[in-house]
């Protein structure tokens, strides 16, 4: 069964693996990757369509999406169809896979941000023992 449009291979990026993906995730956004637009990195199969290509429930594929929604590697928004009959429906989601450049460097100023915090908590707690037993 062929999904998308493209030739017989497609290519992930080695930082994949940077990312701390379960399988879950990580075939749902191979498979976004399969199918997306190499220009402007949009594609939009539906959730059953990833599901049948994935080998998962609709509901388990909603849930990858969130994931990497939620780390900011793919990006949704919902689409609208006009049917026949002149009805506006709900259309398939348009993902946006995110340029792997700009997901790293993310990735690489959220680790920044939480040492930064660590070592305020830790600066603050010396501060605090201090004051509890003053030498």
């Amino acid at each position: 069964m062929k999904y998308c449009s493209h030739g017989n291979f497609f290519s992930l990026p080695n930082e994949i693996f940077l990312w701390g993906l379960n399988s879950g995730a990580f075939a749902v956004y191979s498979f976004l990757r399969r199918c997306e637009d190499r220009k402007t990195h949009q594609c939009w199969p539906s959730i059953k369509t990833i599901g049948k290509a994935v080998n998962m429930s609709e509901n388990t594929v909603r849930k990858y999406i969130r994931q990497l929604e939620e780390r900011g590697i793919i990006a949704t928004e919902p689409t609208e169809i006009i049917t026949k009959a002149g009805e506006k429906r709900n259309g398939n989601l348009l993902f946006t896979l995110r340029p792997i450049q700009e997901v790293i460097d993310e990735y690489y100023a959220r680790q920044m941000d939480e040492m930064e915090l660590m070592v305020e908590r830790q600066r603050v707690a010396k501060l605090l023992a201090k004051q509890e037993n003053p030498a």
